[in-house]
């Protein structure tokens, strides 16, 4: 006489929820970005970053408390750096980064010129330390006027070393990120600092939740 199973009793359906759920993929792991707050002098850098790492409560890395005093001086005299100056920076920044990670950080934010796309490149780099490391680019773009006149107005109410030469040199320098570098969001600027943070915010919080 034939047996029949009671597919609908309890012990029936947990052995199914069971195997399903031993022919599951293996979930995703979840990723910690990097995000390198970019752009040339006077585009907001260290107000934009600021805002990101509190609203996101990530450790914040501000990269020009990590030149060199041989840099600083060349800047504050208005001499241009070369890529000789930067590389030992660029890879201080990506190390900072990288060890605030590894000191349990869920990610980070750091601010970052990375003008030319080799210096991004270095960056890059940082992806390659463990699976579960993203870096991604926030690009402040801006017109050289609208930073000029930023950076002049930095000049008259702090003392900051960044001279409006230096403006000019930079974007003599800048390599815009273009649809090759797939990692990189640009922002526009050219609104107030709220609306250029808030919509940094936006930006960032999609590609997290993309993740």
């Amino acid at each position: 006489m034939a047996t029949y199973l009671n597919v609908s009793s309890p012990a029936i359906r947990h052995m199914g929820q069971q195997l399903s759920l031993h022919q599951q993929k293996p979930s995703k792991p979840v990723q910690r970005p990097i995000f390198i707050i970019t752009g040339p002098a006077g585009c907001g850098k260290s107000s934009v970053a600021k805002y990101l790492a509190q609203a996101l409560d990530l450790p914040y890395i501000e990269g020009d408390d990590y030149h060199s005093e041989a840099n600083v001086r060349k800047m504050s005299s208005g001499i241009p750096l070369t890529d000789d100056d930067r590389w030992v920076w660029l890879e201080t920044l990506r190390e900072k980064a990288v060890e605030e990670l590894e000191g349990g950080a869920q990610g980070c934010v750091v601010t970052c010129s990375a003008l030319k796309r080799r210096y991004r490149d270095v960056i890059r780099m940082a992806g390659q330390e463990a699976d579960d490391v993203v870096v991604r680019f926030v690009y402040l773009r801006a017109n050289e006027a609208l930073l000029l006149q930023r950076v002049r107005h930095r000049q008259a109410t702090t003392n900051h070393y960044m001279k409006d030469d230096m403006v000019k040199s930079q974007f003599m320098a800048l390599e815009e990120p273009d649809a090759t570098e797939a990692d990189v969001i640009s922002v526009d600027v050219s609104g107030t600092l709220q609306q250029v943070q808030s919509a940094a915010l936006d930006r960032v919080k999609g590609v997290i939740r993309e993740q």
